[in-house]
């Protein structure tokens, strides 16, 4: 149990059966009546989104969740098959349980894998991967002082606005997080 005391962004309680994690709070003492905490929840699952207001020194059920680093090792149908780096055991997990991050998934790369008991909330991947353009438009001597950008589509099949100077077989460094192009590498 935590108290709505301690609330702090990045929290995460257990809520009508589900995982939310505080995404901002606010300690709120009126003149009149006593003190309550004003909080932003996200659920980790589906990504909505609740203010909800919680009387100060309220107690939650607290969520303990599991971060466990995994390899994925190979793509079986819909499922992706990951190995734990620590008990070499085998999980597999649906490409809607990954969310539509699998797209800079390749093979070979590790991810945290976070549980709450025996169901997968999220996969984090790393912030920057580097993967290799196989098709993109040729770039053309001059393309740099535009300062334009084309699509490219890299080896896991995901499209990434690039500069116009970058050319098919070069490698990029792309932010999972925003879906932005980073550099050469």
């Amino acid at each position: 149990m935590i108290s709505s005391n301690d609330f702090r962004p990045g929290v995460s309680i257990v809520l009508d059966g589900s995982v939310w994690r505080v995404i901002d709070f606010l300690h709120v003492k009126p003149g009149k009546g006593s003190a309550f905490v004003r909080t932003t929840l996200k659920n980790v699952q589906t990504g909505k989104v609740l203010d909800k207001t919680f009387r100060a020194g309220e107690t939650v059920p607290q969520a303990t969740l599991e971060k466990i680093t995994m390899q994925h090792t190979y793509k079986e149908g819909e499922e992706l098959v990951f190995m734990d780096m620590e008990t070499y055991e085998e999980g597999r997990l649906t490409v809607a349980e990954i969310g539509d991050r699998v797209k800079y998934l390749k093979e070979g790369m590790e991810v945290n894998v976070i549980r709450w008991g025996e169901q997968v909330l999220e996969v984090e991947l790393p912030n920057s991967v580097v993967l290799e353009i196989v098709q993109t438009d040729p770039g053309v001597k001059g393309d740099t002082a535009t300062g334009g950008t084309k699509p490219a589509i890299v080896e896991t099949g995901a499209t990434v606005m690039v500069p116009l100077f970058v050319t098919q077989g070069e490698r990029i460094k792309i932010d999972t997080r925003e879906d932005k192009y980073l550099g050469r590498e």
